[in-house]
């Protein structure tokens, strides 16, 4: 099967600029950044007047921060790694150490940019990325705006990055907001979401509005419901003292599914700029029905993972059998809520939302399950079936990102009889690279300026003014039946009633089976 490849447009190659990366002794740094920041020079994406900065608070010079960078990153490079390209990527790496609660640092700061700046023959472009708890925004962008290192002028530019979560309730969110706008413009702000830099969610766009045989039925019309699941079969991996203050819910929904939730949803916007694409996602946010306190205890299920078994025997612990947990945690593992958007395109078509830690396996998608067709001239050949089984398309965002339909069709032989046929698009077997981790496209955003990707402040007041009625009930009445599933399982049978007193029921995804370790 071939696959017809437009005009490809010119990619942009970075403009100079040095980046400051706060936190840089960080697993985020190692895993993530210095990864994406090689891919991006692999793919000749970065400029000659380029420099990266890591601020910590161990004293390392640029040589050993380096060092430190080559044993901790290089794992994480991929498999067609080159030692050539990676040690020239290294080159580009310096480091600041300090302590980022200190004013001198920012002093210090100044300083090191303007050698480095000076050294390269460049404006001072600068990008900040706030590879920190969120505790730290604050003091770091106070900084930053006090050492005037986030005003902008002409002929340079200054940008600043920063990492979810974006407050852990609506209050938080905006006083987070303000306290950013007090030191620069909305504009400046890059708050980051890597689900929204890997490839199937951008591609969402264009195979709804570049396919003309997609848009004119993505509507309540031909749409039955829809359901966005993410599904991890790992527990909480080291991070109890944070997810046991944060949960399932905060941790993922204002986040990452609201997100795609908002991208699924929007209407065409006039055109591809950031802010035209970014006020039709806010607009679908605000449309969501809000949620009053009766309405959070029949469309909202929490749970909370116990103790389970592999299929080889082995036992997973239950979550507060996890380090740095509480023993009588109330702390859901499991958050699932069916939303609906009153819009002329969805009034009636229910969204169906759901994540949880140790599921049966590692996922995330998007499946768009269209209305039955009119079955009347196939009874008989359905051998008493009530239906024809209704399409689904299935938008994978990981593992495995692609494509997936499910339609009917006559099976050989001479009778009439149908089955189901699966069409499958993976990324891997058209297009020459293969989807990446998220933050190569991000980051390259934002050297560019492109902000289309990046959450805006009224997008994220938007999503915790849903998600605020939920903690307010959630915790005014503490489950008193946690834990309520056990490892290994799809979460805990409310999570299933949720879709089957609609007569619905989530997709079983059994090639995403995997055991959890």
């Amino acid at each position: 099967m071939s696959t017809t490849v437009a005009q490809a447009a010119p990619v942009e190659t970075a403009p100079p600029h040095v980046m400051v990366i706060f936190g840089a002794s960080g697993d985020l740094t190692r895993r993530k950044l210095l990864p994406a920041i090689y891919s991006l020079y692999r793919d000749r994406l970065l400029p000659a007047q380029f420099a990266v900065l890591g601020v910590g608070r161990q004293e390392l010079d640029d040589e050993a921060f380096r060092e430190r960078l080559d044993g901790g990153s290089r794992e994480f490079l991929g498999p067609d790694y080159d030692a050539a390209d990676w040690q020239q990527t290294l080159q580009y790496v310096h480091h600041l150490p300090g302590d980022i609660a200190a004013p001198d640092l920012y002093r210090q700061l100044v300083g090191r940019l303007a050698e480095l700046t000076g050294a390269l023959g460049m404006a001072p472009n600068f990008l900040f990325y706030l590879a920190t708890p969120p505790r730290f925004f604050a003091a770091i962008t106070a900084g930053l705006g006090q050492a005037g290192l986030l005003e902008e002028g002409a002929g340079h530019w200054r940008r600043v990055i920063i990492e979810k979560p974006f407050g852990n309730n609506l209050q938080s969110a905006r006083d987070m907001n303000r306290q950013l706008h007090a030191v620069m413009d909305e504009h400046q702000i890059y708050r980051i979401d890597h689900y929204l830099g890997k490839e199937t969610v951008q591609n969402i766009l264009a195979f709804r509005f570049a396919n003309s045989t997609i848009e004119p039925i993505w509507n309540r019309q031909y749409i039955d419901h829809v359901q966005i699941t993410v599904a991890e079969s790992i527990g909480v991996a080291g991070r109890g003292s944070y997810y046991d203050q944060s949960g399932a819910l905060r941790d993922m929904i204002p986040n990452h599914l609201l997100a795609v939730l908002s991208i699924v949803a929007m209407e065409p916007s006039n055109s591809f700029h950031a802010d035209a694409i970014r006020d039709e996602q806010t607009k679908v946010l605000r449309a969501i029905q809000p949620f009053s306190h009766d309405e959070v205890l029949t469309s909202t299920v929490r749970g909370q993972y116990g103790p389970g078994m592999l299929a080889d025997g082995r036992r997973i612990p239950g979550y507060r059998e996890e380090h740095d947990v509480d023993a009588a945690s109330k702390t859901e593992t499991y958050a699932a809520l069916k939303l609906m958007i009153d819009t002329w395109r969805w009034a009636g078509v229910p969204f169906y939302l759901r994540t949880g830690k140790r599921l049966p396996g590692r996922y995330t998608e998007v499946v768009i399950q269209y209305k039955h067709a009119p079955n009347i001239m196939f009874r008989d050949s359905l051998l008493k079936r009530e239906n024809v089984p209704p399409n689904t398309l299935v938008l994978r965002l990981q593992p495995n990102e692609g494509i997936g339909m499910n339609f009917n069709a006559k099976k050989p032989g001479h009778a009439l009889n149908l089955g189901t046929v699966q069409m499958n698009f993976r990324y891997e077997d058209y297009f020459d690279n293969a989807p990446a981790t998220g933050y190569e496209t991000l980051l390259h955003d934002c050297m560019t300026g492109d902000a289309t990707l990046f959450k805006r402040a009224d997008n994220i007041e938007a999503s915790w003014e849903l998600v605020d009625p939920v903690l307010e009930v959630w915790s005014a009445l503490p489950a008193h039946d946690f834990p309520n599933y056990a490892a290994g399982t799809w979460g805990p049978a409310a999570g299933e009633q949720l879709l089957v007193r609609d007569g619905r029921a989530w997709r079983a995804c059994e090639s995403c089976l995997v055991d959890s370790t």
